[in-house]
C-alpha cells in the first residue's frame, strides 16, 4: 500500500521520481482503506537528515499491508542545526505538540549525532525521554534505531552502552535466534545488516534487562530485540534502513576528514562491504589523496559513480520483511484487536497475521 503525500515534504517528490509507491493526498481521501499514522522522530545531523527520511519512507512504502501510510516527521528542541537543516525542519516537520494532539499508531526514532561519551549530558536527552515516555503509553509500538536504542536502554533499563575502542563499521552476517516471533516470520534465518558505531549494548545487557533478543551476530552482537511484552518497544542496533551507498558516502566523509587533517590516519574500508574491484579502485584513489594532502593540492574527485556498480545490497529485502511484519502487527493491534488489553502483549505462540 502507498505512502500518502499529505504535505509538501521534498522526500515525497524524490521517492515518486524513483518509482516509489506514493499517492497524492487528494487521491488518498477517496480510497476505502484504513490509515496508519507513523511518526518519524528524525534526530539525524543535517548532512543525513533528508537521506534518513527517504530511507525509512522507502521501507514503509514498500510494505504490502492493507493500509495507507501517513508518515509524520518531527524533531525535538536543542538539536544543533545549520541554516539549511533548520529551514527544512521548520518548513516540513510537525511539532511534538501537534503529534501528541493528533496521535500516532507507530513511531520510529532515528539515531543522532553525539558530542561526548555520556548520553545523559547530550542536549537531546530530556526531550527524547519525554517523547519515549509519551509513546510508551500512547503508541502501539515504537521502533528505536541505533543511538535511540542505546538511550532507551540507559534511561529505561539502566543498561549503559560501552565504548568498543574502535569503530564497528561494515556489513555483518546475522542469525535469527528466536524464530517464532511474528517480527521475523518469513524472514531469512541468516541475513546481513550494516553497522556504524563506536559503542555497543551487549547481549548480556539485553538479557539482564528482561528483553527478548531476536537477531544477533557473532561479530556485531545484538541487532534486533524487543521489550518484555514482545512488541511495545523494538530495538535496532544496526542500520537496516541504509541505502546501498550509505556506507560509501560515510567512507567518503572520512576521507575528507583525513584530507582536511581532522583525523590522522587514512580510513580503513568498511568491513564485508566493498568488492575486490571497488577496493582496487579506492586503493588507487587513496594514493592520490595522500599525495595531494602532502603537497597541499586539491582533493581529487571521489570515484563514487565508478564504485557504485560494484556494491551489492545484501540486507534490504530482510529489512523490508521485518518492517512489513512490524506494520502488520501494528495494523492488527490498532484496528482489529482494540478490545484486547495491550499490556497482554503479543502471544508469540499464536502470532497475529493478516
Amino acid at each position: 500500500m502507498p505512502l500518502v503525500a499529505h504535505s509538501n515534504l521534498p522526500s515525497f517528490t524524490r521517492l515518486l521520481q524513483e518509482g516509489g509507491n506514493v499517492l497524492a493526498n487528494k487521491d488518498a481521501i477517496h480510497q476505502d482503506i484504513r490509515e496508519l499514522h507513523i511518526g518519524l522522530l528524525n534526530m539525524m545531523p543535517d548532512a543525513a537528515l533528508e537521506a534518513t527520511e527517504r530511507q525509512f519512507f522507502r521501507l514503509i512504502g514498500e510494505s504490502n499491508q492493507i493500509a495507507q501510510f501517513y508518515i509524520h516527521p518531527f524533531s525535538i528542541p536543542n538539536l544543533q542545526r545549520n541554516k539549511a537543516g533548520q529551514t527544512h525542519v521548520d518548513a516540513y516537520y510537525e511539532s511534538f505538540t501537534q503529534i501528541k494532539e493528533a496521535g500516532l499508531d507507530a513511531l520510529i526514532i532515528t539515531g543522532a549525532n553525539v558530542t561526548g561519551p555520556d548520553l545523559s549530558s547530550e542536549p537531546f536527552w530530556q526531550p527524547l525521554i519525554e517523547v519515549i515516555d509519551w509513546a510508551y503509553e500512547n503508541v502501539t509500538s515504537t521502533l528505536c534505531s541505533c543511538l535511540a536504542t542505546h538511550a532507551v536502554m540507559e534511561f529505561r533499563y539502566q543498561q549503559k552502552r560501552r565504548p568498543l575502542g574502535f569503530k564497528r563499521w561494515g556489513v555483518y552476517a546475522h542469525n535469527v535466534v528466536q524464530r517464532n516471533h511474528p517480527l521475523v516470520t518469513g524472514v531469512n534465518t541468516q541475513f546481513d545488516v550494516p553497522h556504524s558505531r563506536f559503542n555497543q549494548v551487549d547481549h548480556q545487557q539485553f538479557v539482564d534487562a528482561g528483553l527478548h533478543i531476536l537477531v544477533e551476530s557473532e561479530q556485531a552482537d545484538v541487532h534486533l530485540a524487543v521489550s518484555e511484552d514482545q512488541f511495545r518497544l523494538i530495538f535496532f542496533q544496526g542500520h537496516p534502513e541504509y541505502d546501498s551507498i550509505s556506507l560509501l558516502k560515510e567512507y567518503k566523509r572520512e576521507v575528507i576528514n583525513f584530507f582536511e587533517h581532522r583525523i590522522d590516519s587514512y580510513p580503513p574500508f568498511p568491513e564485508n562491504y566493498l568488492s575486490l574491484q571497488a577496493q582496487a579502485i579506492l586503493g588507487e584513489y587513496r594514493d592520490k589523496v595522500i599525495v595531494a594532502r602532502e603537497n597541499n593540492q586539491l582533493l581529487p574527485d571521489f570515484p563514487e559513480a565508478v564504485i557504485e556498480p560494484y556494491i551489492n545490497n545484501t540486507w534490504h529485502d530482510s529489512a523490508e520483511a521485518i518492517i512489513n511484519n512490524w506494520l502488520g502487527q501494528v495494523y492488527l493491534l490498532t484496528h482489529i484487536e482494540r478490545n484486547k488489553p495491550f499490556q497482554d502483549g503479543i502471544d508469540i505462540n499464536n502470532p497475529l497475521k493478516l
